[in-house]
């Protein structure tokens, strides 16, 4: 256990030194947030059910920030791992491999987290940020989000042979479903066309549910999104386990 909690530090710091996944983790959402909220405000408005732009943005951005871990830093960076024949000297250590997988998965959660805690911090404080959830109900539906989309992420670093492919593959996979989920973009701003497509895209169903346990709503109104997002994960499990190559 105390070399599990060593490795965990150890990865937090790997993942602190990559400035293009700091950035994205913990610097893109909220800088997000101050640009439109300097630009709309945090006003009541009847076009979000009374709530404001902030008020809806900060859970819908958390979206953001857990895609951009899923699919743009855990491919590269397990991928590049590979690569550098980081993952199988690993096996060759002491440590069980069941250690490093549970390391790597804690670290991105933890980092996840942070990226989620600078985003709320930075809604309350410059914008008096809204929240009439259940700060648990909340927290279980952003692990429940996180991790079907880490397991989606393992996929995507299983099947690609290179670091630079699981970048391709990640970023053409992520950016399209940030701008049609209502992440980027609130779902009361796309035409009707666009949020027919978006029912079937996996990231739409995290914006739903924390949109929703953010505003109070109960888990029995969500039991669509809880049910997808339980499968994502539930098949991203065995189809990583599936591909994932430590060579």
């Amino acid at each position: 256990m105390r070399g599990l909690w060593k490795l965990i530090l150890v990865e937090l710091k790997l993942y602190l030194r990559e400035p293009a996944a700091t950035f994205f983790t913990i610097v893109f959402a909220p800088m997000l947030l101050l640009l439109f909220g300097t630009i709309y405000g945090n006003k009541p408005n009847p076009f979000f059910g009374g709530r404001g732009m902030v008020d809806v943005s900060v859970p819908s951005y958390i979206a953001l920030i857990i895609i951009s871990v899923g699919f743009m830093g855990i491919p590269v960076a397990t991928a590049a791992n590979r690569e550098a024949g980081v993952l199988r000297r690993f096996r060759m250590t002491p440590l069980r491999p069941e250690a490093y997988i549970i390391s790597n998965i804690a670290s991105y959660y933890v980092m996840t987290a942070i990226g989620v805690a600078a985003l709320v911090v930075v809604g309350k404080a410059v914008y008096g940020m809204k929240f009439e959830g259940n700060i648990l109900s909340v927290w279980a539906g952003f692990t429940l989000g996180s991790l079907a989309f880490f397991a989606l992420g393992y996929l995507i670093a299983g099947v690609a042979s290179t670091a630079r492919i699981a970048q391709a593959v990640g970023m053409i996979a992520a950016f399209p479903m940030m701008f049609l989920s209502g992440s980027a973009i609130p779902l009361e701003v796309l035409p009707q066309s666009v949020r027919n497509i978006s029912r079937f895209l996996p990231l739409t169903h995290v914006v739903t549910l924390m949109r929703g346990l953010w505003a109070g709503e109960g888990w029995a109104e969500h039991l669509t999104e809880v049910a997808v997002l339980g499968g994502v994960l539930i098949v991203g499990i065995i189809l990583s386990a599936r591909f994932f190559r430590w060579e």
